[in-house]
Order: structure tokens, then C-alpha cells, then sequence
């Protein structure tokens, strides 16, 4: 494979954004050059602040293991946002039961079903429990106990037992990243294992994130791709990635982004 320093590095980037992490002599058999040309094009990458070396290759820089406050990410990729939490309402079914963890996307789902009546929501997470109380036609349980200042959420042993006494039909779960190797992750342990509980005690797991999230890991682990239904995105999630998880036989769904009013 004969390349230009620019098409290894599109290559080199989507394999990290793909894969978490890349190695120099891998690199250099499939581009069919130097080890030398390698770790150049792996200097100029971490200039540009696109990765960073380590012994025998390149990993993701660790930036975007630090997560904003709740309403920096509130403001982030929000039409983004608006548009999955509408096509993900749009899944809820009349008289079911929902979980929504803890997220700014699944907030968005919390509002797009205020007007639903038939449908209960049980959540850990006090902004959706606030949104809820606001307008919601529906039934709302808090999976309450101690209440996280950091996190805005109850993330303790009382939450777990609530969360331990429900049976649902759909588990909606926010993610920090995702990723081929690693799955689903979150920034905060606490959290990550909040959401897993969460996809225990559902028959059907939806996983909500708009396209910045794909190739991140972040550091806690919710659970593999494998163990998860659907993930409802937006359009700038890329081909390569809804292929990837289509063979994963993870459905992939797009919110349109547009405003039908």
C-alpha cells in the first residue's frame, strides 16, 4: 500500500478513533514503509494534539477523559442532542416503563415525553427528576439516595437496591465514549455502574450519544457493545462506524435533525 503523508494519517486516525490505540511496526507493514516514516507521521499527530506516543506506538490523547461540568455538555452538540432524545421518545411504546440514567442526551429524551401520560420513567439522575416535575404527564420514580453534588445523580448502594426491586421494557444509557475495543464508557466509576445495573433490569438496552462520543474511550466501563440493542445518533456519525456496529448486530438509528413544526 503506497500512501502520501496524508492519507497515512487519515488511515492512522481512524484506526486509533477505531481501535483506541495504534503500533508502529503494524503501521509500517501495512503502509509498506519505514518504521522511521512512522513515527514521524506519529510526531507530527501528536503536535497537532491528534494523539499521544507511547513504547512501540500511539494511543488517544487522555483530554477527553476529563468531562465538562453537566451544563458546559448541556450546551454541546445540543441540536444533536434535541433530535436524539426526540427519535428516542419516539421508541417508547404506550404503558411502558423506561430507565434514564444519568445524561444530557437522555434530558432530552425526559422532555420530548412530557406529554406522555402512559409512560413511567424511573430515573437516578436529579436533572431529569427536575425536568419531570416540571411538566410530565406520567409517572416518575427517583432511584434515590445519596445525591452526588459532582454528579447530580444518586449513585450509592440505596439507588442500586431501588434500581434492584424494577423490571423494564427499555433502558435508555448515555455514554462518554464508545469504542470497538472498549464498548461503552463512562468518565465516573459511580456512573458507569449505575448504567450497568440499569441495563440489568431492562429487556431492551438503547444507548443515546451523538457522534462525538464514537472512537473515545473514557475511564469506566459500562458494558460491551455486544450487550447492547440499538444506539440512537445523529447524522455525523460516520458510515464506517454504523457498518462497524451493524456487524456487531447493533442497530444504528439517525435522528434527523430536523424540526417538524
Amino acid at each position: 500500500m503506497s500512501l502520501t503523508h496524508e492519507e497515512r494519517r487519515q488511515t492512522i486516525l481512524s484506526q486509533l478513533s477505531a481501535e483506541g490505540k495504534v503500533q508502529v511496526h503494524a503501521l509500517a507493514a501495512l503502509f509498506n514503509v519505514s518504521t522511521e516514516t512512522i513515527r514521524r507521521d506519529l510526531d507530527r499527530l501528536e503536535k497537532e494534539g491528534k494523539l499521544r506516543k507511547v513504547y512501540g506506538g500511539a494511543v488517544q490523547t487522555r483530554s477527553e477523559w476529563i468531562e465538562p461540568t453537566f451544563l458546559k455538555r448541556s450546551q454541546m452538540h445540543y441540536a444533536e442532542k434535541q433530535s436524539i432524545g426526540k427519535l428516542a421518545a419516539s421508541l417508547v411504546k404506550e404503558g411502558e416503563t423506561i430507565l434514564l440514567d444519568n445524561g444530557t442526551t437522555t434530558l432530552e429524551i425526559m422532555r420530548e415525553l412530557k406529554h406522555r401520560a402512559d409512560v413511567t420513567v424511573i430515573t437516578n439522575s436529579v436533572p431529569i427528576l427536575t425536568c419531570a416535575l416540571e411538566d410530565f404527564q406520567g409517572k416518575v420514580i427517583f432511584a434515590g439516595g445519596e445525591v452526588s453534588k459532582n454528579c447530580q445523580a444518586a449513585t450509592d448502594a440505596i439507588a442500586h437496591q431501588l434500581l434492584e426491586q424494577f423490571k423494564v421494557n427499555k433502558a435508555f444509557i448515555s455514554a462518554g465514549g464508545i469504542s470497538i475495543v472498549d464498548g461503552v464508557t463512562d468518565y465516573h466509576l459511580e456512573e458507569a455502574l449505575v448504567s450497568r445495573k440499569m441495563m440489568q433490569r431492562t429487556e431492551e438496552t438503547i444507548v443515546v450519544a451523538d457522534h462525538s462520543k464514537f472512537g473515545v474511550t473514557t475511564f469506566a466501563h459500562i458494558a460491551p457493545l455486544e450487550q447492547i440493542s440499538m444506539i440512537v445518533t445523529d447524522p455525523g456519525c460516520s458510515p464506517e462506524w454504523i457498518e462497524a456496529l451493524n456487524r456487531l448486530d447493533v442497530e444504528v438509528l439517525i435522528g434527523s435533525g430536523d424540526d417538524p413544526s
